[in-house]
């Protein structure tokens, strides 16, 4: 039987990006353990930026995709990359939603007061993402999803004031299948004795 640390360092190791989901909700109460993770994650000062909005609401979250392709698009123009071509083609799609159709997301916004929000927010972010996993509950970071900044009304309806800005705007749900793990490369790393 392994120990807590070999369940830690496993839960880590075997976490994915979660691009197709299930119609199964997530629970409230497990949306709250996911938060719960999530503030318990170090910052600068002890500062806790942090600022959440759940959205469960699948119009909302349908205007907010159709907002951020064409800005993301317009930002991708110029990338001859293999996977941000595939990636334009989806975002060409009027069908295609850059939430996909997960049924919540998390936005893990962060005050505009301090001045190592991004770096707690982003620790808070990887946390619930580690519980949601372990709760069995897929998740994937959403970055361009941030593009909902610019659209003031919009961030009006999600009750976020001009005190916060999105950080990490999350997807959680039911895989319907597990990803398989990408190549990870050897880190370079420099040891000082």
């Amino acid at each position: 039987m392994g120990t807590e640390k070999d369940a830690v360092i496993e839960n880590i190791r075997t976490r994915r990006s979660v691009r197709e989901y299930t119609d199964r909700e997530v629970s409230d109460d497990d949306i709250r353990t996911i938060i719960d993770a999530g503030v318990h994650a170090p910052s600068g000062f002890n500062s806790q930026p942090w600022f959440f909005v759940v959205v469960k609401n699948r119009e909302m979250m349908k205007r907010m995709s159709d907002h951020c392709k064409p800005r993301l698009l317009a930002q991708l123009e110029e990338v001859t990359d293999e996977n941000a071509i595939e990636f334009k083609k989806e975002l060409a799609n009027a069908e295609f939603n850059i939430f996909y159709d997960a049924p919540v997301v998390i936005m893990v916004l962060g005050s505009n007061a301090g001045f190592t929000t991004d770096y707690d927010c982003s620790l808070c972010a990887q946390n619930m993402m580690l519980a949601a996993h372990s709760l069995g509950i897929g998740s994937c970071w959403i970055g361009t999803a941030c593009f909902i900044q610019e659209n003031l009304e919009m961030m009006a309806e999600l009750g976020i004031t001009s005190d916060y800005r999105v950080i990490a705007p999350i997807v959680f749900g039911y895989a319907v299948k597990e990803p398989e793990e990408p190549e990870k490369k050897d880190p370079e790393v420099v040891w000082v004795r």
